[in-house]
Order: structure tokens, then C-alpha cells, then sequence
């Protein structure tokens, strides 16, 4: 007699149960919809303000555009690195004031970089008082405000220099309340052969330095390459300076008047600007290298001390490098900071990007949206440009396991 069977459904495999999702109960699919949706209302919202914007322009005989850059400045810079009138345009001030921005953040980076690795070092010596002192200049000095430390390099202490009749002169140069007036070299014909002969001390030394560690690889013996690199980098221009006949010349700065002329004047501002930068930023630096060389495994510098290295070299070959990887994140953030801060140069007068282009020019002709604009963008360009040296570097820096 035939039994009877009961057919039982095999259950869906999970494809089955996929194709019988629904759209909208998808995740991937209904994750993109949101996304098109916010991308859609974040447009509309970007026209609204810039069609909002022209309207209100128009309605107040406010004309748009860049022609604005083409017309005669009229007002003059204190410090120009390149050539400068008071006849120049207004994109010539823009320029003037980007360089001066570049030139105040590159010098402060490179400073307080110097700077804050020695504090972040000396703070965690084994003497007693160079520890202190790191540490209460550390203390002190990233917990004063920025603007404050500017004022007082300013006000406090270059405003009170002596006139330009009483200056103090040394080495051909002379320090008054209107800057540091010292000779300028000026280049005599023959003076490309040094600049050429400094570009193949680089690239010897370049070369040099990856032999040396091809042979440390092989052979294990240790190269004196820094000695070599920079007797290369000094040396080789320095013989074909003299060989050459020494093409070179010196403008010196003249009284004449109530101010000096010819030669190149520091100005105050800059000094000003420039040593406050360098001291606050210097603090937080020190800090982060004092962190990174804290973290290193305290066993790496056993094993180096167990080898017999003596401490300058284990702090050189063993903890530096090691805390690098630690010190460098945290490290491009202060350089950010840096560049950002030195827009606080308006405070006392410095030529930069917000006081000569966001500041004057943005006053004589009411450009507004097109001035800030461009400042913004300036500014959010040297940040990505730092921050994408400071991630490649960062990258080669980092632990390559195989």
C-alpha cells in the first residue's frame, strides 16, 4: 500500500532571499537614495545663497566679478618680496600679501620645529634643571594667548628700540624702531655657477647618502654621511665662489633724513609676528615630542644601551625614528595652526594675505565676496598642500612589515 508523502519546501538559498528583497527594504540601495537626496538638497541650498547673494549685489548697484584686479592699487607695502608700487594692481597686492603669509608660516614652521624638539628632548633629561626650565618655558608660553605674545614682542619690546638717528649699529647694520637695516647682496655677473654648483652638491649628496646605505646594508659599517652631505652642500659652492672671482657685492643701507636707505630692512612687524609664532607653536611641539619619545618601548632603549650605544646615538638611531610615527600626526596639526595663526599679523600691521588683500583692498573697491573668497581659498590651499607633504612623509616614515 502506497504511504503517503508529504512534500516539505526546501528552503530558499540565499540568493532566493535576496532577489525577493524589496527595494526599499535594501540597505546598499536605500543608502544611496539618502545620499542623492542630500547631495540634491545641499545643491539647491548652495544656489538659494549664491542666487540670494547676486540679487542683493544687484539691488545695491554692487557690480561682481574680477575685473576689479587689473585696476591701480594705489597704496604702497611695507615689505615686498617681489617688485612693487604704489602703482601696482590690485592682483599684485594679492601676490605681495600671499608671499608674505608664505614667507612668515615657512619661517615659524621651520623654527619652532627646531625649537620644539629640543624643549620636547631637554624635558625629558636626566638633569634636574634643564627638565624644569623645558618645562616651565612649556607651562608658560602655550598658556599665554597668541594675539597677547604678538602684542608684547611688538609693542614691549621692538616699539621701544631707539630712532633711526640713535640706532644701534653692529656689523654694518643698524637696529632701530623702524626695523633692522643691514646690506644687501646684490649678484655680479658669474654668480649663476654658485647657484649651479649648490644643485650638484644636492644631488651628490643625494647620491652619497643612498651608497652609504647600500654599503651599511652589506657591509655593516657606518658612513659618515652627514659630515660628508654637508661639507658637499658648503664647500662645493663656497670653492667656486672664490674660484670664480667672488661675484658678489653689497648694497649698504645710508641715513638720509629720518630713515635709512638702500640695503633690505627687516621690518618690525615680521620680527614680531614671526618670534611669537615660533614660541607658542614651539611649546605644543615640544609637547607632542616629549609624547611620541614616551611611547617608544622602554625595552628599545635597554636593548641600545645594552649594545653599548652611547645616549646621543640611541636617541638618534633608536628613539627618534621610533617616535616619529607618533610624533608626526599630531605635528601636522600644529602646522596648520601655524599658517591659520599668522593671520593675526593685522593685529599689529604685518603685510600678510588678510591685512594688505582682505584688509585694503577689500576697504577700496567693496569687492567682498570676491576678496574673501579668494583669501579663504588661499588659505584652505597651503593646509591641504602641507597636509598632503606631511601624509606622504608620514608614509614613508611608517613600520613596512613583511
Amino acid at each position: 500500500m502506497p504511504t503517503d508523502r508529504t512534500h516539505t519546501p526546501t528552503p530558499n538559498t540565499p540568493g532566493q532571499l535576496n532577489d525577493q528583497v524589496k527595494p526599499w527594504n535594501d540597505p546598499a540601495k536605500r543608502a544611496l537614495v539618502f545620499q542623492i537626496l542630500l547631495v540634491l538638497a545641499l545643491g539647491a541650498f548652495a544656489w538659494y545663497i549664491i542666487d540670494n547673494t547676486l540679487n542683493n549685489l544687484e539691488q545695491r548697484g554692487i557690480t561682481t566679478g574680477f575685473a576689479f584686479l587689473s585696476q591701480e592699487a594705489g597704496f604702497g607695502i611695507p615689505l615686498s618680496l617681489i617688485e612693487y608700487t604704489e602703482a601696482s594692481s590690485y592682483g599684485r597686492t594679492f601676490f605681495v600679501g600671499l608671499l608674505n603669509t608664505v614667507l612668515v608660516s615657512v619661517l615659524g614652521i621651520i623654527a619652532a620645529t627646531i625649537l620644539g624638539f629640543i624643549l620636547g628632548v631637554a624635558r625629558l633629561s636626566d638633569n634636574w634643571l634643564i627638565a624644569k626650565l623645558s618645562a616651565l618655558y612649556i607651562e608658560i608660553f602655550r598658556n599665554i594667548p597668541l594675539l597677547l605674545q604678538i602684542f608684547f614682542w611688538y609693542f614691549a619690546v621692538l616699539r621701544a628700540l631707539p630712532s633711526p638717528r640713535q640706532s644701534i649699529e653692529f656689523l654694518g647694520s643698524f637696529l632701530n624702531i623702524r626695523g633692522l637695516s643691514m646690506p644687501a647682496p646684490v649678484a655680479e655677473p658669474g654668480f649663476h655657477l654658485i647657484w649651479a654648483a649648490l644643485a650638484v652638491a644636492i644631488v651628490a649628496g643625494w647620491m652619497v647618502k643612498r651608497w652609504a646605505h647600500k654599503r651599511q646594508d652589506a657591509t655593516g659599517k657606518i658612513f659618515p654621511t652627514p659630515w660628508v652631505v654637508a661639507g658637499l652642500i658648503l664647500g662645493l659652492p663656497l670653492l667656486t665662489f672664490l674660484f670664480s672671482g667672488a661675484p658678489l657685492s653689497f648694497d649698504h643701507p645710508e641715513l638720509r633724513g629720518f630713515n635709512f636707505r638702500g640695503g633690505m630692512t627687516v621690518i618690525p612687524e615680521f620680527v614680531a609676528l614671526w618670534l611669537a609664532l615660533t614660541i607658542y607653536t614651539a611649546a605644543f611641539i615640544a609637547e607632542t615630542v616629549r609624547g611620541g619619545i614616551l611611547a617608544v618601548p622602554h625595552g628599545q632603549i635597554e636593548a641600545a644601551s645594552a649594545l653599548g650605544l652611547p645616549k646621543v646615538r640611541t636617541l638618534r638611531l633608536v628613539v627618534i625614528p621610533q617616535a616619529m610615527r607618533v610624533i608626526i600626526p599630531p605635528l601636522t596639526s600644529q602646522y596648520l595652526n601655524l599658517t591659520k595663526n599668522s593671520s593675526l599679523a593685522t593685529a599689529i600691521g604685518y603685510p600678510d594675505l588678510v591685512s594688505v588683500f582682505a584688509g585694503t583692498t577689500l576697504n577700496q573697491t567693496g569687492q567682498a565676496v570676491e576678496v574673501i573668497s579668494m583669501t579663504m581659498a588661499v588659505y584652505l590651499s597651503l593646509s591641504i598642500l602641507t597636509s598632503l607633504f606631511m601624509n606622504w612623509y608620514n608614509k614613508r616614515m611608517a613600520l613596512v612589515t613583511r
